[in-house]
């Protein structure tokens, strides 16, 4: 059942981003531009800037001595999982997430938060949460951050911890959409991040009329990128940012 106030509540915090978006939907990197260089590097999401991304999503970790840094797999071939390594063991491309915030200044961020469960470095106890909304309170304009991750609890923790603060539900493929924006609604989040196979024109509508942005993902394909468009999506995160930003801004 979708609590009324929660459901207000989002359409407040989303009102601006919601309006925006039905105009044009922004067009995502993601991971930065990953055929341009290393995927999550302050490169990556320079040369994704030069591309005409609106915004960029990358994957943060914590490091054994307690630094967040920039990396999609939980561990880095060879050397073993980022919780048990210190900074100073990683490849050079992997960034500090300060690093990357900076690089990205008047860019939308989205920070998917890695927290999986059955994964290194999982933190059930919510302080990874904490650590990465006090040091983006200190780096970014809260207007251009967006915050998402597939682990319910880490999204709980985010919208307890910072209440107005956008909140994306990331989905697996073949999730219940209908669903999930019922529970986006129910639990305060602003958005849904669903797979781009599964959704359809009647998910967007309904996303809409709870307050509720769609961010799908990860569109790689042309006749997908036009269809996403054309359902009025508020975002489109994909690996080819000038294949998505051509068909975003011509006809479809």
């Amino acid at each position: 059942m979708i609590v009324a106030s929660s459901r207000t509540a989002n359409k407040g915090i989303c009102e601006v981003f919601l309006g925006r978006s039905q105009a044009m939907t922004r067009v995502v990197a993601h991971r930065g531009a990953a055929q341009e260089a290393p995927e999550n590097s302050v490169q990556a999401f320079l040369h994704a800037r030069l591309q005409g991304a609106d915004g960029v999503e990358l994957d943060v970790r914590r490091s054994r001595d307690g630094a967040l840094v920039v990396n999609h797999d939980a561990t880095v071939d060879g050397l073993g999982a980022i919780c048990d390594l210190a900074v100073a063991d990683l490849p050079s491309h992997v960034a500090l997430l300060s690093e990357i915030i900076e690089a990205c200044a008047g860019m939308e961020v989205n920070v998917e938060i890695k927290n999986s469960p059955g994964e290194p470095g999982h933190d059930p106890t919510g302080s990874l949460v904490t650590q990465v909304l006090a040091e983006l309170a200190d780096l970014a304009h809260p207007d251009g951050l967006i915050i998402s991750s597939f682990d319910l609890e880490t999204m709980e923790a985010v919208h307890r911890g910072e209440p107005t603060l956008r909140t994306g539900l990331l989905l697996e493929p073949g999730a219940d959409l209908v669903r999930a924006v019922e529970l986006a609604a129910d639990r305060g989040f602003t958005a849904i991040h669903p797979f781009v196979i599964g959704c359809t024109t009647e998910v967007v509508a309904a996303a809409h009329a709870a307050g509720i942005a769609v961010n799908v993902w990860t569109v790689d394909a042309e006749h997908d990128a036009i269809s996403m468009a054309a359902m009025g999506v508020d975002a489109i995160i994909t690996d080819d940012v000038p294949m998505v930003r051509r068909v975003v801004d011509g006809p479809h």
